[in-house]
């Protein structure tokens, strides 16, 4: 006992949830539902596909062949409709996540399902599994993923006796996007109108078959965009089965857990894992789309890297995101970002630039030494990444004779940033050489010191 003790201590929202599953189990036994291990091979009936057909079926079609039971009644349905979603999530705040599935699969039944998307949301299969509740999984196939997904995919299937529901985008919408623009227009034009297609349509036709849906949204994923998670609520982007506005609920059962307390659980239950972690990708989606993460380089800057931090949503969760003047702090007098949001970089060995000043430096030809210059912005979870070293490069390169600078370049500032900076993505480096006219933009996603400080060594 004092062991086991000791682990739960050591590990408390990774082993919350296993204590958590006991005493479900226990109080289902004390109202005479049998526990899962008595009914396996029920629960294993119960799939998100009938056992003898074996082709798989799209969400919307399988909705009534997750479980035994008819579709929900009117007056079950009128009743959820009734739920004040609020007061729910103020009275689940606190709950753990696997409370908080036990209760979505409880409310909802065989209309809602997990969406999943080949990372670390594997945790809700496993939180699902642990209610002892028959449950459904659905996945988006943009067609454009790693071949490690699928293989974890399979793994998954393999692991929980479960078939996952997949949803494809539509044949001729992809056929005339990468006819009329090629297979790579992401690159050049943005990634919104190619997640619309492979995913967000996908995604609409998946929820019109379904009261509820839950996914894998945590709070610290991406500071910027996804700060206000509730645990649940009334979705604001997608209509479910009923159609209209209000006709979806959202649950959200990891929204307040640490990543690194998700990874706890995910080794403490011995679950299944995409090989790609191992190879330094946190955040995955399509192959193009993805890469590795550095020391120093927050998970979701391995999306769409070559966009703004703020542009790192596939349109997914877009109800969620922080928006200028709703969730987000009110801007400052001179629009140049949030008024709330504190400054970073702040070292007396950093010099803080205005709009003249930087544009002193651009005019100069001769410069009496270099100026190393990071255009950032404040509330940027990336800027925000690689504050430490920074400030510390700026302080072993006092009395080099290089001085080393801040330019904000958010806001107002923003489009000059873009037009003369060669400004593309928050956080941008840039060494305006002592003499050459034109500043030098760093290439890297490197931005430990030793990298850092070998940019400004080599062009000196």
């Amino acid at each position: 006992m004092a062991s086991a003790t000791t682990s739960i201590s050591s590990h408390p929202a990774a082993l919350r949830d296993v204590v958590q599953a006991a005493r479900i189990g226990a109080l289902r036994q004390q109202v005479g539902v049998a526990p899962a291990a008595a009914r396996g091979q029920r629960a294993r009936a119960v799939r998100p596909l009938r056992a003898a057909e074996p082709a798989r079926q799209p969400v919307a079609a399988s909705a009534a062949a997750a479980a035994p039971a008819a579709p929900m009644a009117d007056e079950a349905a009128a009743a959820l409709a009734a739920v004040d979603y609020e007061a729910l999530a103020r009275e689940l705040d606190g709950a753990s996540p696997l409370e908080i599935m036990d209760r979505a699969l409880a409310m909802f039944g065989s209309e809602i399902a997990i969406a999943f998307s080949g990372a670390e949301d594997v945790a809700l299969i496993e939180y699902a599994k642990l209610t002892g509740r028959p449950f459904r999984v659905f996945s988006l196939d943009t067609g454009r993923l790693n071949p490690e997904t699928y293989q974890f995919f399979d793994q998954v299937e393999k692991h929980y006796g479960i078939r996952i529901e997949y949803m494809f985008p539509d044949a001729s919408e992809v056929q005339e996007l990468v006819r009329t623009k090629g297979l790579f227009s992401f690159y050049d034009d943005g990634h919104q109108e190619c997640c619309r297609v492979r995913k967000v349509r996908p995604l609409r036709r998946a929820l019109k078959g379904l009261r509820a849906w839950i996914t894998g949204q945590r709070k610290d994923q991406s500071p910027g965009t996804r700060a206000s998670i509730p645990l649940v609520q009334v979705d604001p982007s997608f209509e479910g089965l009923d159609g209209g506005a209000g006709s979806l609920i959202k649950w959200n059962p990891v929204a307040n857990v640490d990543g690194k307390d998700i990874w706890t659980f995910l080794r403490t239950m011995d679950v299944p894992v995409n090989t790609l972690h191992a190879q330094g990708y946190v955040s995955i989606g399509c192959e193009p789309c993805t890469r590795p993460v550095l020391p120093g380089q927050h998970e979701r800057e391995g999306r769409w890297w070559w966009e703004d931090a703020k542009a790192k949503e596939c349109g997914l969760h877009k109800g969620n995101i922080e928006k200028d003047g709703q969730a987000a702090a009110p801007r400052s007098a001179n629009g140049n970002g949030s008024a709330g949001a504190p400054d970073i970089f702040e070292s007396p060995a950093v010099v803080s630039l205005t709009r003249a000043g930087i544009e002193n430096l651009l005019r100069l030809e001769n410069r009496a030494e270099p100026w190393l210059v990071v255009l950032y912005a404040p509330w940027c979870p990336f800027c925000q990444a690689m504050e430490a070293s920074y400030v510390e490069l700026a302080e072993k390169l006092a009395g080099s004779g290089v001085k080393v600078a801040k330019f904000r370049a958010d806001g107002e500032q923003k489009p000059f940033a873009q037009a003369e900076l060669q400004l593309q993505s928050f956080p941008t480096v840039l060494l305006f050489p002592s003499r050459t006219p034109r500043p030098i933009k760093y290439p890297s996603e490197k931005r430990d010191v030793d990298s850092l400080l070998a940019f400004v060594n080599s062009l000196r």
